[in-house]
């Protein structure tokens, strides 16, 4: 049975990855930084902030560098995506969203994203009412793929690892729920494609978010 589904955010419940390497570009353009190629900016999508820019910049966390172009990136993010928020939200994931609360099963949010940001863009997609906690990664010392945000969500929610399922379009998702005790569902519409989902040993693949809602309804078993 399952009591409570934990979701990641960009990538499987609101359609952002090409915004967000539209806005990595813009945070390096504003620094007056060489332009970075996109798909190594779209690679590190799932990773918190500062280490997809530490990455892309190869500078250390804690240069400072790498808070200009968090600060610069928030901004435009602000500026730019969040008043698109509700037209980028993946077909059927309102609906879903809300035929799962009425069946009783608990939501929540565990993302890459900090939390003031995470909350935003959940706001403006109008999807923040279904949720009960959501867990950035400025909320924990080690974030996904660590098993931290997973096992502080269940521990607020007081639900045994069992009776929960992470739905996530990345490897970091699923390594993060595997460490936690978690069931988890890679869905193939977001970052991370098939070939890569499937190294990371996700207990279901779903290829639409209506399929999410038919395991999280039946949970069979993938084949």
């Amino acid at each position: 049975m399952t009591s409570l589904a934990i979701f990641d955010l960009d990538g499987t419940l609101v359609d952002t990855p090409r915004a967000i390497v539209e806005t990595f570009c813009e945070a390096f353009a504003a620094l007056g930084l060489a332009p970075r190629d996109t798909a190594r900016i779209r690679a590190t999508i799932g990773l918190p902030l500062e280490q997809a820019f530490s990455r892309l910049m190869e500078v250390p966390l804690d240069d400072a560098l790498v808070a200009r172009a968090i600060r610069q990136y928030q901004g435009a993010f602000r500026e730019q995506v969040l008043p698109r928020a509700e037209q980028l939200l993946f077909p059927d994931v309102e609906r879903g969203l809300a035929a799962l609360r009425a069946r009783g099963v608990r939501l929540a949010v565990a993302t890459s994203k900090f939390h003031s940001s995470a909350d935003a863009l959940l706001t403006a997609a109008t999807l923040r009412g279904f949720f009960d906690v959501v867990v950035g990664a400025d909320q924990v010392t080690r974030p996904k793929p660590a098993p931290e945000m997973g096992l502080r969500i269940l521990r607020e929610l007081s639900v045994a690892p069992e009776h929960a399922v992470m739905v996530g379009d990345t490897t970091h998702d699923l390594h993060m729920a595997r460490a936690a005790g978690l069931r988890s569902i890679a869905v193939t519409y977001g970052v991370h494609g098939l070939d890569e989902l499937k190294t990371a040993e996700p207990t279901w693949i779903a290829h639409s978010f209506r399929e999410v809602l038919d395991y999280l309804s039946t949970g069979p078993r993938q084949d």
